[in-house]
């Protein structure tokens, strides 16, 4: 089901169905394309949400980097713009995949860390990972993280999952890792 929204002058158009099944999701329609969605094909919806330059960057960062703050975001190679980083930690916020915390060192900052439905792309961030590092040899990938990428795929997500688990119960990443 659609419906037209106008506000002022502009008029967005957004999904119903999407607000029901995302938690948070009223915030997210801000961030949804104004076009009419491509299909209903699942590829189609995962671009919607993960299409852009930066949202599956964020997302490896705090999965296999397990970057929190928004300082470290800022910080990473890549060189985001500090306003294209609070859209998209908000996004991810608001879909469910992300949550965030006051930070226990300072109470005026907060903790970024994935959700449990954030984590269920650890899989294929995986895999895409696996396929650049294939398709590009020159990449500057750590040899440390190389190897886990050639491990066993179940061991690195338990690994993975439990350390996020860990910091989104207000552990430190040092406590988390040990």
């Amino acid at each position: 089901m659609r419906v037209r929204l106008t506000c002022g002058s502009q008029a967005n158009t957004t999904r119903l169905h999407f607000a029901s099944r995302v938690p948070n999701s009223s915030r997210y329609s801000e961030h949804v394309s104004p076009h009419e969605p491509r299909s209903s094909c699942p590829l189609a919806y995962a671009l919607d949400v993960f299409g852009d330059r930066w949202t599956l960057l964020i997302v490896r960062d705090m999965l296999f980097r397990g970057l929190q703050r928004f300082s470290e975001f800022a910080a990473s190679p890549e060189g985001i713009a500090s306003n294209i980083l609070t859209d998209r930690l908000k996004r991810l916020e608001d879909l469910g995949l992300v949550a965030r915390r006051p930070d226990p060192e300072d109470g005026r900052r907060v903790l970024y860390h994935l959700t449990e439905r954030g984590l269920r792309l650890g899989p294929a961030m995986i895999e895409i990972l696996r396929w650049g590092l294939e398709m590009d040899p020159d990449t500057q990938l750590p040899a440390r993280f190389r190897s886990m990428l050639g491990g066993d795929t179940t061991a690195l997500l338990a690994e993975l999952a439990k350390k996020h688990r860990a910091l989104a119960d207000g552990n430190t990443p040092e406590e988390a890792d040990g």
